[in-house]
């Protein structure tokens, strides 16, 4: 109701100054570290993830921030929020404990609406890296140059090192602001380090190779990278294998249709289960969703995701519209809907869950969180299938 009234510029003072009293309180700490931020619209997780991972397998003791979880040095909590960019005052004091408990290295998941919000704001990043761009938050920026101007801006803040993937149609916008050092990464490049990662998807791969190129600019041999990505079994909630026999039963966070469509032709589903956010996010992807389910799955069933205080059932069809002349199930119960899935699955069969990955709750109106972790429904989905 406020920002009807607030001039924007207001509200962006606001933030700002907000960043600045965090980093005051919690006296600067990025200025101890050497930080990394990672931003795009796919991949920023597990980017994060394995960036972390070379870091520590060249004994660097390090923090990481994402969509995921929380990390310093060996401890490490579930990202509850909801929330893949914290407040500002969290980020701060997250960094400070950081600095306490001897870490000199920090990896950071930057959203555009946190960039918009002035988050990233003093946190002394050394490098940026872009990951890849495609519509999302619409609604929220008004257009998709203006989200990526708000990715853009990440890169305005940060002049020592970008580290941009040059296969993205997008790579030219970011390979404008000026830098010490530009690192440009392509799908060629994986020929020359022959990389065997353990994580499905060509988009992995690029993940990747962004994370050897901030690893190798920090002076990480890329033989140390290579053994540690090698190493890696996975992000939670991302391509995550939850059954193996006698169908495959996997779970992913994918939730826009650039990442949805990677998914599928990676996995080449059978069964596809998913669904949509509310809270007024990007309708229009909605019946998209729907469409590349149906391209490329043999059943399709729409289920509730994140309808905070929009109408679940309304959402559903929404994103089952999409699908135009094949038929869709529409199951508002997502236990339910997954139990659907596991029993029309035969064996060879993957079956495909999205949307919520290593999520642990379900958003529902009045600000309310239901309690929820779709691997945990499908081991139990399972094991009642296994008893009938």
């Amino acid at each position: 109701m406020l920002k009807r009234f607030i001039p924007a510029f207001a509200f962006s003072w606001y933030h700002f100054l907000f960043a600045l009293l965090g980093a005051i309180v919690f006296l600067f700490p990025a200025r101890k570290l050497i930080v990394i931020g990672v931003t795009g619209t796919n991949g920023k997780s597990t980017t994060v993830e394995m960036i972390a991972k070379i870091f520590e397998a060249a004994g660097i003791k390090t923090a990481s921030l994402s969509s995921v979880r929380f990390k310093i040095g060996g401890k490490q909590w579930r990202n509850t929020l909801k929330m893949t960019m914290p407040g500002r005052f969290f980020i701060q004091k997250f960094l400070r404990q950081a600095v306490n408990g001897g870490c000199t290295h920090a990896i950071v998941e930057a959203t555009s609406e946190g960039i918009v919000q002035h988050r990233h704001r003093f946190l002394n990043f050394h490098t940026a890296v872009f990951t890849n761009l495609s519509p999302e938050h619409i609604e929220r920026h008004g257009s998709f140059e203006k989200y990526k101007e708000a990715k853009g801006k990440l890169f305005q803040a940060v002049k020592k090192v970008h580290v941009i993937n040059v296969d993205d149609p997008n790579a030219g916008y970011f390979l404008q602001f000026p830098a010490e050092k530009v690192i440009r990464y392509s799908l060629a490049d994986a020929k020359n380090i022959q990389l065997n990662l353990k994580l499905l998807g060509e988009f992995n791969m690029y993940n990747a190779l962004a994370a050897i190129s901030v690893a190798e600019e920090l002076g990480i041999p890329p033989d140390v990278s290579k053994r540690a990505l090698e190493t890696m079994e996975g992000v939670p909630g991302r391509m995550e294998v939850v059954v193996s026999e006698p169908f495959r039963v996997v779970v992913d966070y994918a939730f826009t249709p650039a990442a949805l469509e990677k998914v599928y032709k990676t996995l080449m589903p059978r069964i596809c289960v998913l669904g949509a956010a509310g809270g007024g996010r990007d309708k229009w992807k909605r019946p998209v969703l729907g469409k590349l389910a149906a391209t490329h799955c043999r059943e399709v069933i729409v289920t509730n995701e994140d309808p905070y205080e929009e109408d679940p059932q309304k959402i559903i069809d929404e994103v089952a519209a999409g699908a135009e002349n094949k038929a869709v199930l529409k199951i508002l119960d997502r236990r339910e809907a997954i139990a659907k899935a596991l029993s029309l699955a035969q064996p060879g069969d993957t079956v495909v869950i999205t949307g919520k990955g290593f999520e642990n709750s379900i958003a529902v109106a009045g600000g309310k969180k239901i309690p929820w972790d779709d691997r945990k429904v499908v081991q139990e989905e399972m094991d009642k299938l296994k008893k009938k």
